[in-house]
């Protein structure tokens, strides 16, 4: 054997060194903290990079992003809407065409394209329902209708819905949520996604059930313990509507689902509900087990006076919570898709103990009450994100509500993300009935030693209507006698909650920015712009921000 080159020797002697530290460096990425949800006071924020986030994000139309030209055209009038995240559809389909081998290259160059914009991303996953309907579904499980085997409606006639009561379905469905996963958590040591929606509105159509043989078969069953243990354990917390079919039954701890539940069309929409949610269940479970992203699930919400079966049956609505809770515990949060104009009624139901907020679909976006529901959402509910859907409708941003409710978000992400769960923040908007009729009287709320008395009209003359809907804002206690106040067309009179004897002045009001998470003052605020030291307004045409600091005065 002949001798070596010196030179041979040393890159020897420097090879196992140089894969050391590429192994190394790739550890250290691996090891960069996976998104994740904490607890804070009396809320739970969504965690990326070891610091709270909020989530400024915008939903793409079904297929935007299955093309990956397409969505290359779309990033420079996303970017100019300040979205911080995009929420893009997985399609099963288009991942596993053939069973078995799985195709990410249209999720892999999303990642690559969502980088290059400084830009994360919600992934939603259109697996066996979308919409209700099985659309998103493989050609392979499509066309087995044996393997696969249908929903059927109340005269056994086939939907193009798959069945929660196929055990393939299940299984198939597992195997590639499971494989995305795997590659997710390989292809993505960035971290740019940062939550995984399961499926994508689950619900039954047109019956309140599915009435396929399996389906009938299931509810002669007992109903699980699991159900059972819940029931017991969270009695004086369970929703009037599930609580009242169980007590009506004999609240009984053990039965099929008509000895425990009765036999009515809401016990059916139980029923129902408990099989969608431990299918979801078993999904989330199977792709956490490969890569812990937070995973939630969405819901189209019911119509008032429809029964199950003409909306979505047996989704994650706020009737059937506790039933989806006890079902799904690793299913982190059920999130809002909402597109009824009542967005203060149906978010505040949305945010329990043991569900955050996300709004991922808060209507279609170009509406001129977004920018109202962010901040309320935000400031109200301690919202961990906010997302219009079909955002591509944004042509023209200087045009928009949007754009600006998101720069100033965007500013005040450090302030709001301080003071969520703590008490000492708070949101403001007219309430708005289903019907689209805007309440417009002044909402009053106690902050501290403080009483404000909120106003949405327009102080120096007439309120249109159609103006209200577009108000709204926040307000952030930052010391005892500071706040922050933020929004647009909002005016806040500070008093005195112990009664009159004791006045509430105003010691010095300011407009200005955040820069760095730090406040930098602008123009002094007197006279005509806050009413001779009445209250603190801001103009109904923009988003602002001031600053006031009050004193009693006797």
């Amino acid at each position: 054997m002949g001798g070596r080159h010196p030179g041979t020797l040393l890159r020897a002697a420097l090879f196992p060194l140089l894969v050391a530290a590429t192994l190394g460096g790739a550890a250290c990425a691996a090891e960069a903290p996976i998104p994740s949800l904490r607890t804070q006071g009396s809320t739970k924020q969504l965690i990326v990079d070891g610091k709270p986030f909020l989530v400024l994000g915008g939903e793409l139309y079904n297929s935007s992003a299955s093309s990956l030209p397409y969505l290359d055209k779309l990033w420079p009038q996303l970017k100019a809407v300040g979205l911080n995240t995009i929420l893009a559809p997985v399609e099963w389909d288009q991942v596993e065409p053939v069973e078995g081998r799985f195709d990410f290259t249209v999720l892999d160059g999303m990642l690559k394209q969502a980088r290059a914009n400084d830009t994360r991303l919600v992934l939603l996953w259109f697996g066996a329902w979308k919409n209700s309907m099985s659309t998103y579904v493989p050609a392979w499980v499509k066309r087995d209708n044996t393997r696969f085997p249908r929903a059927r409606n109340r005269a056994g006639e086939p939907q193009d819905i798959l069945t929660p009561f196929g055990a393939a379905t299940l299984a198939a469905d597992k195997a590639a949520f499971a494989a995305l996963m795997r590659h997710l958590r390989q292809a993505d040591p960035q971290r740019t996604v940062l939550m995984v929606q399961v499926e994508n509105e689950i619900g039954m159509l047109p019956d309140v059930r599915d009435f396929s043989p399996a389906a009938t078969a299931a509810l002669r069953e007992p109903v699980p313990a699991r159900l059972l243990q819940y029931l017991r354990a969270n009695r004086a917390r369970l929703h009037p509507q599930v609580r009242n079919l169980w007590e009506g039954a004999g609240a009984r701890e053990a039965g099929t689902w008509a000895d425990v539940f009765g036999t009515s069309i809401d016990a059916d929409e139980v029923f129902q509900a408990w099989h969608y949610a431990t299918f979801a269940e078993a999904l989330t479970a199977a792709g956490k087990a490969e890569y812990p992203l937070p995973m939630f699930v969405n819901v189209a919400l019911n119509r008032p006076g429809k029964k199950p079966g003409e909306y979505p049956s047996a989704g994650p609505l706020p009737h059937l919570f506790d039933i989806w809770k006890a079902a799904g515990p690793s299913i982190d949060l059920i999130a809002i898709d909402t597109y009824f104009p009542n967005f203060t009624h149906w978010a505040r139901q949305f945010k329990r103990p043991d569900n955050p907020l996300f709004v991922p679909e808060a209507n279609r976006a170009g509406r001129q009450d977004l920018g109202a529901n962010a901040f309320w959402s935000i400031g109200e509910l301690d919202a961990i994100g906010f997302s219009p859907f079909a955002i591509e409708n944004i042509r023209d941003p200087k045009g928009d509500v949007l754009p600006p409710a998101y720069a100033l978000l965007r500013q005040m992400a450090p302030e709001i993300l301080a003071a969520q769960g703590q008490g000492r923040m708070r949101g403001f908007r007219p309430n708005v009935s289903y019907d689209g009729v805007v309440e417009t009287n002044n909402v009053q709320v106690t902050m501290g030693a403080w009483l404000l008395d909120v106003s949405f009209a327009n102080q120096w003359g007439k309120t249109e209507s159609a103006e209200y809907d577009s108000r709204g804002g926040l307000v952030i206690q930052a010391a005892p006698d500071e706040f922050y106040v933020a929004g647009r067309g909002i005016t806040v009179t500070f008093k005195n909650p112990g009664g009159p004897m004791e006045g509430v002045g105003i010691e010095k009001a300011t407009e200005g920015t955040f820069v760095d998470g730090r406040w930098r003052e602008g123009r002094w605020l007197n006279g005509d712009e806050t009413h001779q030291g009445r209250h603190i307004r801001l103009p109904g045409d923009e988003f602002t921000v001031q600053k006031v600091k009050l004193y009693k005065y006797r």
